[in-house]
Order: C-alpha cells, then sequence, then structure tokens
C-alpha cells in the first residue's frame, strides 16, 4: 500500500508535486564568481534531485545585489545573466521533481562587515547580547526603498520563471526583512507599514502580489512564514494564522512554516520556548493548531528525520513535510524511506551554552556536509563542530573578498541599464 507521504499533491496554480516530501530551504552560501550559482551548487542540486523528493526549494537567492545574508550568497537581480540560473534549473530538475526557488531579502540580518546595506522596518538592530556587533545598525527604510524592494522581489520571481524553476518561495520567517516587517519587535513604525498586524503585514502582500502579477498563473508560489518568533512580545501564532488568511486571496499555494530568527534561533533547534525542544518537528504543536483554520495547504519544517515522525507530520493535517539538515547528511532519505530503510547517522549535535554561537555552528556543520555532497564526497555527520565554524569562517572570508570587489561592477552595471 502507498503511503500518503509518497501520494501527489496538487496545487491550486495547477502543478503538481510527485510526492509529500520536500527539501527545504538551506543556506548554501555556494556562490562562484558573479554572485552565480556555479558547478558546486549544480552538482549538489543533481544529487538532491535524484534522492526521491518531490520538490527542492533552493537556498535563500538575494533579490538585492547591496543586501546579503552571507558574502557567498547567489542574487538573481536584473542585472545578473540567466545561463546560469537555465543550468541550476535543469541540475535541479534531473530526477524529475519540481524547483522552486526561494527569494529573500536579509533587512537587518547582515554581517557588520559586508559591504552595501542594512536596512530594516526601524533603526532597531539584531539584540545577540556580547555577540550583536555581528550585524550592521540598520536604517529605516523610506516608502521609496520599500516599494524598490517590492519591485525586486518580483523582478526575481519572473526572472526565474524565465531560467526554467517551477515556482518561488517569498521568505518571510527566520527574522529577513518581511518577518522584520511582521514583527512589533522590529517593526515600531507608525505610517502604513507599523501598528496594526494589517499594516505590518502590508509589504509581504504587497511583495506577493507583485510577484504573482509578474509570473504565469502556472507558476507555483509559496510563503515561508514563522509560526511563532519565540520572542515575548513578537509575532506569534495568532498573528500566523490571520496573516494566512490575508494570503489566501493572493494567489499562493502554499505556506511553510518555521520559527525563530537569529535572536531566538528555534529554526535550529534551539528555541527558547521549551515545548519544541527535545524532539523531532520542533513547530508540529503550533502547526496543528493552524492547520484547523488554515485555507492554504501548509508544509512543516524543523527536525524532522524519521519517516514515522513524518507519517505524524502528515496525519495532523500538514500537506507536505519539509526537511533540511536530514537531506544534507542523507541525501537520497525520500529514496530510502520509500524502501522501508532510515538515515544510518544523525549529526552531530552542539550542545553549546552560548545560544547564538551554537546556532552558528549548527548551521556550519549544515553547510560543511553540503560541500562535501558538492564535490562527489560522502558526507561526514561526525565532523566536530568547532573544526565546521572554523572551515566555515575560511571560506567566509575569502567569499567576502570576492563580493566586495563584485559590488562597485554589480553597481555600475544596474546603473548603466536604467534608464536615465
Amino acid at each position: 500500500m502507498t503511503s500518503e507521504l509518497f501520494s501527489p499533491l496538487r496545487l491550486r496554480s495547477g502543478s503538481v508535486l510527485g510526492n509529500r516530501i520536500a527539501k527545504a530551504a538551506m543556506e548554501e552560501n555556494m556562490a562562484g564568481d558573479g554572485q552565480l550559482p556555479g558547478r558546486q551548487l549544480l552538482e549538489l542540486y543533481r544529487r538532491w534531485a535524484t534522492g526521491g523528493a518531490g520538490l527542492l526549494i533552493t537556498g535563500n537567492v538575494m533579490v538585492h545585489a547591496e543586501a546579503l545574508t552571507g558574502p557567498a550568497g547567489v542574487v538573481l537581480d536584473e542585472a545578473a545573466p540567466l545561463e546560469p540560473f537555465i543550468e541550476w534549473a535543469k541540475a535541479g530538475k534531473a530526477g524529475g521533481g519540481a524547483l522552486w526557488m526561494q527569494i529573500n531579502h536579509p533587512g537587518r540580518q547582515v554581517q557588520a562587515d559586508m559591504p552595501g546595506v542594512v536596512w530594516g522596518p526601524s533603526a532597531v538592530g539584531v539584540d545577540l547580547g556580547r555577540h550583536s556587533s555581528r550585524f550592521g545598525r540598520p536604517v529605516a527604510m523610506t516608502p521609496e526603498q520599500i516599494e524598490a524592494t517590492v519591485a525586486r522581489f518580483a523582478v526575481t520571481a519572473a526572472r526565474a520563471e524565465q531560467a526554467g524553476f517551477d515556482g518561488v518561495e517569498v521568505h518571510a520567517a527566520h527574522g529577513y526583512l518581511l518577518s522584520q516587517f511582521l514583527s512589533p519587535l522590529a517593526n515600531q513604525r507608525t505610517d502604513a507599514w507599523g501598528g496594526s498586524l494589517e499594516n505590518r503585514a502590508r509589504m509581504l502582500l504587497d511583495v506577493v502580489r507583485a510577484v504573482r502579477a509578474a509570473v504565469s498563473p502556472a507558476f507555483a508560489v509559496a510563503v515561508k512564514l514563522n509560526s511563532a518568533d519565540f520572542q515575548r512580545g513578537g509575532f506569534d501564532a495568532d498573528d500566523a494564522r490571520q496573516v494566512i488568511a490575508m494570503l489566501e486571496p493572493l494567489g499562493v499555494d502554499l505556506v511553510e512554516l518555521s520559527g525563530g530568527s537569529y535572536e531566538s534561533p528555534a529554526m535550529t533547534g534551539r528555541p527558547a520556548d521549551a515545548r519544541t525542544q527535545a524532539r523531532e518537528a520542533y513547530f508540529l504543536d503550533l502547526a496543528k493548531d493552524l492547520v484547523e483554520t488554515s485555507p492554504l495547504p501548509l508544509m512543516l519544517t524543523g527536525g524532522i528525520t524519521r519517516r514515522d515522525t513524518a507519517e505524524k507530520v502528515l496525519a495532523s493535517g500538514v500537506a507536505l513535510v519539509g526537511m533540511g539538515t536530514a537531506l544534507a547528511v542523507t541525501p537520497d532519505l525520500p529514496g530510502r524511506w520509500r524502501d522501508g530503510r532510515e538515515a544510518d547517522r544523525q549529526l552531530r549535535p552542539v550542545t553549546w551554552s552560548d545560544k547564538a554561537l551554537a546556532s552558528t555552528a549548527s548551521m556550519a556543520q549544515v553547510r560543511h556536509q553540503m560541500r562535501r555532497i558538492a564535490r562527489g564526497t560522502k558526507p561526514t555527520p561526525g565532523t566536530h563542530p568547532a573544526y565546521a565554524l572554523v572551515c566555515e569562517q575560511l571560506q567566509q572570508r575569502r567569499a567576502l573578498r570576492r563580493y566586495r570587489a563584485w559590488l562597485p561592477e554589480s553597481q555600475a552595471a544596474t546603473a548603466v541599464s536604467r534608464p536615465a
């Protein structure tokens, strides 16, 4: 008997996912020259494409060349050549599954040593205690900058479709720009983008409208949303419920639920909320509540590594199971589940008491595994987090030098391409 896990899912745009397993977005930080997808990313996605997932969602692709989550971030703006993205789309669809591009703007979550801009809804910096200086100090966006950013999301989505991707996922979670606008802690504006939830959701809704208008009806449009920020006074599950209802009339196919931010990194399994610790499917309790009222199909991501957990998630009413870390360790895990097998190994846990540093090390561990897969070697999930962190820092330093050299060229190219 075929389990529901391996049954197709038809979306409102008409696209059909082959099964209910998705590779969720993980920030690869693997851009080649010119902040473009290169050989490493192509090899990584070819490997995932043959692993059995019905959907692959890329790590975040930046809509603004001057605002990156990391120095090796991929940029798809009006000036980027399309050919590398066409090759990426071919690689990611080589196994017959669907491929969506996650599109994102970091807002205030930009490292302090990065060139470019650090924008936010308000001039409220990221609070990481003694690590706060890692991020730049944000300036509050003007209405013109907000409108230009909405337009950038639409440009990136339209170009993703031209390149052969099957959909986009608008990133409005994990404390990035659209999530910052949603949060009453980060968003202290008193104009049309601040105050009430309707106002705080305005930028996200405008982005979704602009994206939907820029792509064809058959192209999938999804949104990644926090089920909660896990911060007192922040965006909570009731807010998420209302935002999902606001998204429904706008032609959204799916909402992926996650949680947390750099300030409360629930997405790496170290949240402030004790309910979500010490088990898989970190956000399942909140998802169960949201499923009851959601007019849109939901995808749940966060800590799922075993088939029985995935089956429980689907049994709760969630339409799609998202996995990140598990597929960085075992890229063929969906295929294994189909054959009645499980993963052989898990990623070594990070037990450091410093929450912010532990989260950074966890992400470094995952990227270390992705780089190994991209080189054609096997993952080594037992890698010590300190070693992975040092390797990551060296990679970032080299990438930062390349990005600093490239950005002025990009700015000049963009200025030339725009009419006076």
